[in-house]
Protein backbone atom coordinates (compact mmCIF):
# COMPACT_ATOMS: atom_id res chain seq x y z
CA UNK A 1 0.00 0.00 0.00
CA UNK A 2 1.45 3.13 -1.24
CA UNK A 3 0.77 5.62 2.21
CA UNK A 4 1.55 9.73 2.34
CA UNK A 5 1.63 10.68 6.00
CA UNK A 6 1.23 14.40 6.35
CA UNK A 7 2.61 15.73 9.60
CA UNK A 8 1.80 19.11 11.41
CA UNK A 9 5.41 21.52 11.10
CA UNK A 10 5.63 22.70 14.57
CA UNK A 11 7.91 20.29 15.85
CA UNK A 12 10.82 17.46 14.53
CA UNK A 13 9.36 14.50 13.41
CA UNK A 14 9.68 12.80 16.21
CA UNK A 15 10.33 15.79 18.34
CA UNK A 16 13.59 16.63 19.69
CA UNK A 17 11.87 17.52 23.44
CA UNK A 18 8.50 18.08 24.23
CA UNK A 19 5.49 17.08 21.41
CA UNK A 20 2.85 14.56 20.68
CA UNK A 21 1.17 14.11 17.33
CA UNK A 22 5.07 14.42 15.48
CA UNK A 23 6.18 11.54 17.96
CA UNK A 24 2.76 9.77 17.05
CA UNK A 25 3.44 10.23 13.09
CA UNK A 26 7.18 8.77 13.82
CA UNK A 27 5.99 5.87 15.40
CA UNK A 28 3.51 4.95 12.53
CA UNK A 29 5.55 5.98 10.18
CA UNK A 30 8.25 3.31 10.79
CA UNK A 31 6.06 0.55 11.97
CA UNK A 32 4.03 0.90 8.75
CA UNK A 33 7.38 0.80 6.59
CA UNK A 34 8.16 -2.36 9.29
CA UNK A 35 4.60 -4.32 8.15
CA UNK A 36 6.09 -3.70 4.90
CA UNK A 37 4.42 -0.77 3.18
CA UNK A 38 5.57 2.02 1.32
CA UNK A 39 4.99 4.95 3.07
CA UNK A 40 6.18 8.74 2.35
CA UNK A 41 6.30 11.38 5.15
CA UNK A 42 5.42 14.85 4.45
CA UNK A 43 7.24 17.31 6.89
CA UNK A 44 9.98 19.73 8.00
CA UNK A 45 13.77 18.49 6.82
CA UNK A 46 14.91 17.75 10.07
CA UNK A 47 12.30 14.43 10.56
CA UNK A 48 14.41 11.10 11.18
CA UNK A 49 12.39 8.57 9.67
CA UNK A 50 12.24 5.35 7.93
CA UNK A 51 10.22 6.16 5.52
CA UNK A 52 10.54 8.21 1.92
CA UNK A 53 10.35 12.03 3.32
CA UNK A 54 9.65 14.92 1.44
CA UNK A 55 11.13 17.89 2.90
CA UNK A 56 8.67 20.90 2.84
CA UNK A 57 10.41 23.33 5.17
CA UNK A 58 13.63 23.58 5.76
CA UNK A 59 13.39 22.68 9.81
CA UNK A 60 10.71 22.52 12.61
CA UNK A 61 8.87 26.12 13.16
CA UNK A 62 9.49 25.75 17.11
CA UNK A 63 13.27 24.82 16.50
CA UNK A 64 13.42 28.04 13.76
CA UNK A 65 14.78 31.20 15.53
CA UNK A 66 13.62 33.37 12.26
CA UNK A 67 11.83 36.53 14.31
CA UNK A 68 8.83 36.34 11.26
CA UNK A 69 7.53 33.38 10.11
CA UNK A 70 4.18 32.50 8.92
CA UNK A 71 2.66 28.88 10.31
CA UNK A 72 -0.25 29.56 8.03
CA UNK A 73 2.07 29.61 4.97
CA UNK A 74 4.49 26.80 5.85
CA UNK A 75 1.15 24.34 5.85
CA UNK A 76 -0.34 25.65 3.38
CA UNK A 77 2.58 25.10 1.39
CA UNK A 78 2.90 21.64 2.15
CA UNK A 79 -0.46 20.74 1.86
CA UNK A 80 -0.12 22.25 -2.01
CA UNK A 81 2.73 19.56 -2.58
CA UNK A 82 0.78 16.89 -1.06
CA UNK A 83 -2.12 17.76 -3.35
CA UNK A 84 0.64 17.87 -6.15
CA UNK A 85 1.95 14.44 -5.37
CA UNK A 86 -1.92 13.03 -4.51
CA UNK A 87 -2.72 11.10 -7.37
CA UNK A 88 0.35 8.51 -6.68
CA UNK A 89 -1.00 7.40 -2.99
CA UNK A 90 -3.81 5.12 -2.07
CA UNK A 91 -3.90 6.93 1.22
CA UNK A 92 -3.39 10.25 2.21
CA UNK A 93 -3.15 10.45 5.92
CA UNK A 94 -3.67 13.84 7.75
CA UNK A 95 -2.72 15.11 11.21
CA UNK A 96 -3.23 18.66 10.41
CA UNK A 97 -6.27 18.94 12.38
CA UNK A 98 -8.87 20.31 9.38
CA UNK A 99 -6.58 22.70 7.27
CA UNK A 100 -6.50 20.30 4.45
CA UNK A 101 -10.31 19.87 3.68
CA UNK A 102 -11.03 23.03 1.60
CA UNK A 103 -8.12 21.53 -0.48
CA UNK A 104 -8.43 18.12 -1.01
CA UNK A 105 -12.48 17.24 -1.23
CA UNK A 106 -11.25 15.17 -4.67
CA UNK A 107 -9.68 12.78 -2.20
CA UNK A 108 -11.99 12.40 0.06
CA UNK A 109 -12.41 9.26 -0.62
CA UNK A 110 -9.48 7.70 0.41
CA UNK A 111 -8.62 10.08 2.79
CA UNK A 112 -7.80 9.57 6.62
CA UNK A 113 -7.41 12.31 8.91
CA UNK A 114 -6.46 11.70 12.95
CA UNK A 115 -8.00 14.24 15.52
CA UNK A 116 -5.45 15.04 17.91
CA UNK A 117 -6.81 17.63 19.88
CA UNK A 118 -10.14 18.89 22.05
CA UNK A 119 -13.26 18.98 20.15
CA UNK A 120 -15.26 20.87 23.01
CA UNK A 121 -14.57 24.29 21.46
CA UNK A 122 -16.66 27.01 19.64
CA UNK A 123 -16.84 26.89 15.78
CA UNK A 124 -15.43 23.32 14.99
CA UNK A 125 -19.14 21.49 14.91
CA UNK A 126 -20.48 24.08 11.50
CA UNK A 127 -16.95 23.34 9.94
CA UNK A 128 -16.85 19.76 10.36
CA UNK A 129 -20.27 19.38 9.82
CA UNK A 130 -19.35 20.82 5.91
CA UNK A 131 -16.76 18.67 5.45
CA UNK A 132 -18.91 15.61 6.37
CA UNK A 133 -17.21 13.23 3.74
CA UNK A 134 -14.11 13.23 5.40
CA UNK A 135 -13.20 10.09 7.34
CA UNK A 136 -12.11 10.99 10.99
CA UNK A 137 -10.13 9.08 13.28
CA UNK A 138 -10.52 9.69 17.28
CA UNK A 139 -7.39 9.31 19.31
CA UNK A 140 -9.47 7.95 21.80
CA UNK A 141 -13.68 7.59 22.43
CA UNK A 142 -13.72 10.45 25.28
CA UNK A 143 -12.25 12.73 22.28
CA UNK A 144 -15.58 12.08 20.18
CA UNK A 145 -18.19 12.89 23.30
CA UNK A 146 -18.55 16.51 22.10
CA UNK A 147 -18.94 15.86 18.69
CA UNK A 148 -20.38 12.19 18.28
CA UNK A 149 -22.17 12.34 15.05
CA UNK A 150 -19.35 13.24 12.80
CA UNK A 151 -17.65 10.96 10.20
CA UNK A 152 -15.81 8.76 12.57
CA UNK A 153 -14.30 5.59 10.90
CA UNK A 154 -12.61 4.52 14.33
CA UNK A 155 -11.14 5.13 17.58
CA UNK A 156 -7.28 4.19 17.20
CA UNK A 157 -5.39 4.83 20.35
CA UNK A 158 -1.61 5.78 20.06
CA UNK A 159 1.39 3.15 20.30
CA UNK A 160 5.27 3.87 20.86
CA UNK A 161 8.01 1.27 20.10
CA UNK A 162 8.95 -1.21 22.59
CA UNK A 163 12.60 -1.06 22.06
CA UNK A 164 12.27 2.89 22.66
CA UNK A 165 11.07 2.68 26.56
CA UNK A 166 12.49 -0.54 27.94
CA UNK A 167 11.21 -2.15 30.99
CA UNK A 168 12.88 -1.08 34.49
CA UNK A 169 12.01 -3.82 37.40
CA UNK A 170 13.38 -1.95 39.75
CA UNK A 171 13.67 1.52 39.66
CA UNK A 172 16.30 3.60 41.76
CA UNK A 173 16.42 6.05 43.55
CA UNK A 174 12.58 5.61 43.09
CA UNK A 175 10.33 9.00 43.54
CA UNK A 176 7.10 10.47 41.83
CA UNK A 177 7.46 12.04 37.72
CA UNK A 178 5.47 14.54 36.26
CA UNK A 179 6.34 14.91 32.71
CA UNK A 180 4.70 17.23 29.79
CA UNK A 181 4.23 20.74 29.96
CA UNK A 182 3.54 23.21 32.70
CA UNK A 183 0.25 24.80 32.06
CA UNK A 184 -3.00 25.26 34.36
CA UNK A 185 -4.68 22.09 32.78
CA UNK A 186 -1.94 19.89 33.88
CA UNK A 187 -1.96 20.59 36.99
CA UNK A 188 1.63 20.47 37.85
CA UNK A 189 0.53 22.06 41.32
CA UNK A 190 -1.60 19.26 42.03
CA UNK A 191 1.53 17.10 41.21
CA UNK A 192 3.62 19.19 43.86
CA UNK A 193 0.82 19.18 46.61
CA UNK A 194 0.97 15.67 46.36
CA UNK A 195 4.12 15.06 46.54
CA UNK A 196 4.86 17.38 49.47
CA UNK A 197 2.23 16.20 51.46
CA UNK A 198 2.56 12.39 50.81
CA UNK A 199 6.87 13.22 52.12
CA UNK A 200 7.98 12.01 48.60
CA UNK A 201 10.18 13.45 46.08
CA UNK A 202 8.87 14.36 42.60
CA UNK A 203 10.93 15.17 39.88
CA UNK A 204 9.44 17.35 36.96
CA UNK A 205 10.34 17.26 32.88
CA UNK A 206 8.41 19.72 31.95
CA UNK A 207 8.11 22.76 29.23
CA UNK A 208 7.41 26.32 29.77
CA UNK A 209 5.77 27.69 26.62
CA UNK A 210 5.73 31.29 26.34
CA UNK A 211 1.69 31.63 26.51
CA UNK A 212 2.71 29.75 30.48
CA UNK A 213 5.48 31.91 31.36
CA UNK A 214 3.28 34.11 33.58
CA UNK A 215 1.85 30.76 35.37
CA UNK A 216 4.72 29.16 35.95
CA UNK A 217 6.16 32.43 37.51
CA UNK A 218 3.56 33.32 39.58
CA UNK A 219 1.89 29.66 40.32
CA UNK A 220 4.74 27.31 40.12
CA UNK A 221 8.37 28.89 40.43
CA UNK A 222 7.13 29.64 44.43
CA UNK A 223 6.40 26.13 44.66
CA UNK A 224 9.67 24.45 43.57
CA UNK A 225 11.80 25.83 46.72
CA UNK A 226 11.21 22.65 48.43
CA UNK A 227 13.56 19.70 49.02
CA UNK A 228 11.19 17.22 47.72
CA UNK A 229 11.06 19.06 44.56
CA UNK A 230 13.40 19.22 41.55
CA UNK A 231 12.28 20.52 38.20
CA UNK A 232 14.33 19.15 35.57
CA UNK A 233 12.86 21.41 32.99
CA UNK A 234 12.10 20.13 29.16
CA UNK A 235 14.04 16.76 28.53
CA UNK A 236 14.08 14.78 25.12
CA UNK A 237 13.37 10.83 23.99
CA UNK A 238 17.52 10.32 24.93
CA UNK A 239 16.42 11.18 28.69
CA UNK A 240 13.17 10.53 29.12
CA UNK A 241 13.36 6.47 29.40
CA UNK A 242 15.40 6.39 32.31
CA UNK A 243 13.46 9.47 33.97
CA UNK A 244 10.05 7.55 33.57
CA UNK A 245 11.81 4.03 34.45
CA UNK A 246 13.47 4.77 37.47
CA UNK A 247 10.39 6.56 38.45
CA UNK A 248 7.66 4.35 41.06
CA UNK A 249 4.60 6.43 40.05
CA UNK A 250 3.75 8.99 36.96
CA UNK A 251 1.64 11.64 38.17
CA UNK A 252 -1.00 12.29 35.82
CA UNK A 253 -3.18 15.34 37.70
CA UNK A 254 -5.12 16.89 34.85
CA UNK A 255 -7.95 18.62 34.60
CA UNK A 256 -8.87 18.92 31.33
CA UNK A 257 -10.29 15.96 28.98
CA UNK A 258 -6.97 14.90 27.18
CA UNK A 259 -7.84 13.57 23.88
CA UNK A 260 -5.01 10.51 24.66
CA UNK A 261 -2.23 11.44 27.15
CA UNK A 262 0.71 10.08 25.21
CA UNK A 263 3.07 9.82 28.43
CA UNK A 264 0.82 7.31 30.23
CA UNK A 265 1.64 4.45 27.87
CA UNK A 266 5.74 6.01 27.97
CA UNK A 267 5.27 5.36 31.26
CA UNK A 268 3.46 1.91 31.55
CA UNK A 269 5.92 0.76 28.58
CA UNK A 270 8.49 1.31 31.24
CA UNK A 271 6.42 -0.82 33.85
CA UNK A 272 5.84 2.28 35.69
CA UNK A 273 2.05 2.65 37.03
CA UNK A 274 0.22 5.40 36.45
CA UNK A 275 -1.99 8.11 39.11
CA UNK A 276 -4.22 9.69 37.26
CA UNK A 277 -7.28 11.95 37.70
CA UNK A 278 -10.89 11.15 35.96
CA UNK A 279 -10.63 13.10 33.38
CA UNK A 280 -10.86 12.43 29.34
CA UNK A 281 -8.95 9.28 27.96
CA UNK A 282 -7.92 8.04 31.32
CA UNK A 283 -10.34 5.88 31.81
CA UNK A 284 -9.41 4.05 28.30
CA UNK A 285 -5.76 3.65 29.05
CA UNK A 286 -5.37 3.23 32.76
CA UNK A 287 -6.75 -0.20 34.87
CA UNK A 288 -6.78 0.15 37.95
CA UNK A 289 -5.26 -1.86 39.98
CA UNK A 290 -3.11 -3.49 37.29
CA UNK A 291 -1.29 -0.48 35.73
CA UNK A 292 -2.29 2.50 38.01
CA UNK A 293 -5.07 4.07 39.90
CA UNK A 294 -7.61 6.59 38.68
CA UNK A 295 -8.45 9.06 41.33
CA UNK A 296 -10.77 11.98 41.60
CA UNK A 297 -9.41 13.93 44.82
CA UNK A 298 -5.86 14.08 46.59
CA UNK A 299 -7.34 12.02 49.29
CA UNK A 300 -7.74 9.29 47.00
CA UNK A 301 -4.20 10.12 45.20
CA UNK A 302 -2.10 10.11 48.31
CA UNK A 303 -3.49 6.89 48.88
CA UNK A 304 -3.00 5.44 45.67
CA UNK A 305 1.04 6.61 46.20
CA UNK A 306 0.80 4.62 49.53
CA UNK A 307 -0.75 1.57 47.14
CA UNK A 308 1.92 2.09 44.39
CA UNK A 309 3.99 -0.82 46.21
CA UNK A 310 1.20 -3.31 45.24
CA UNK A 311 1.33 -2.95 41.28
CA UNK A 312 3.62 -5.60 39.55
CA UNK A 313 5.81 -3.40 36.83
CA UNK A 314 5.77 -6.40 34.91
CA UNK A 315 1.71 -6.78 34.36
CA UNK A 316 2.40 -2.71 33.64
CA UNK A 317 4.64 -3.92 30.74
CA UNK A 318 2.65 -6.49 29.68
CA UNK A 319 -0.45 -4.32 29.08
CA UNK A 320 1.45 -1.90 27.41
CA UNK A 321 2.93 -4.47 24.96
CA UNK A 322 -0.72 -6.06 24.68
CA UNK A 323 -2.55 -2.84 24.00
CA UNK A 324 -0.08 0.09 22.83
CA UNK A 325 2.51 -0.56 20.99
CA UNK A 326 3.56 1.13 17.69
CA UNK A 327 2.85 -2.37 15.68
CA UNK A 328 -0.81 -2.40 16.91
CA UNK A 329 -1.44 1.16 15.95
CA UNK A 330 0.17 0.35 12.80
CA UNK A 331 -2.24 -2.74 12.20
CA UNK A 332 -5.45 -0.58 13.86
CA UNK A 333 -4.81 2.16 10.95
CA UNK A 334 -3.80 -0.40 8.31
CA UNK A 335 -7.81 -1.71 8.72
CA UNK A 336 -8.68 1.51 8.23
CA UNK A 337 -7.20 2.27 5.43
CA UNK A 338 -8.33 -1.01 4.09
CA UNK A 339 -11.93 -0.47 4.83
CA UNK A 340 -11.56 2.66 2.46
CA UNK A 341 -9.66 1.26 -0.86
CA UNK A 342 -12.18 -1.61 -0.77
CA UNK A 343 -14.46 0.44 -1.94
CA UNK A 344 -17.21 -0.67 0.46
CA UNK A 345 -19.15 1.16 2.88
CA UNK A 346 -17.17 1.61 5.75
CA UNK A 347 -19.11 0.29 9.08
CA UNK A 348 -17.89 3.58 11.80
CA UNK A 349 -16.98 1.26 15.15
CA UNK A 350 -16.70 2.25 18.10
CA UNK A 351 -13.90 -0.19 19.59
CA UNK A 352 -13.97 -0.12 23.22
CA UNK A 353 -11.05 0.21 24.91
CA UNK A 354 -10.04 -1.13 28.53
CA UNK A 355 -12.58 1.00 30.77
CA UNK A 356 -12.75 1.20 34.62
CA UNK A 357 -15.47 0.01 36.45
Amino acid sequence: MKIAQVAPLYEAVPPRYYGGTERVVAHLCDALVELGHDVTLFAAADAATRARQIAVRDQAIRLDGAPLKSELAAHLTMLYEVKRCAPQFDILHFHVDMLHFPLFEQYARKSVTTVHGRLDVKDLRRFYTRCARFGLVSISNAQRLPLPDLNWLETVPHGVPTCQYPYEAQPEPGYLAFLGRISPEKRPDRAIQLAVRAGKPLKIAAKVDPVDRAYFDRAISPMLQGPLIEYIGEIGDAQKARFLGNASALLFPIDWPEPFGLVMIEAMACGTPVIAWDCGSVREIVEPGVTGFIVNSQTQALSAIERIGELDRAAVRASFERRFTATEMARAYLRVYSGLLNARPYTPTVRPLQQSR
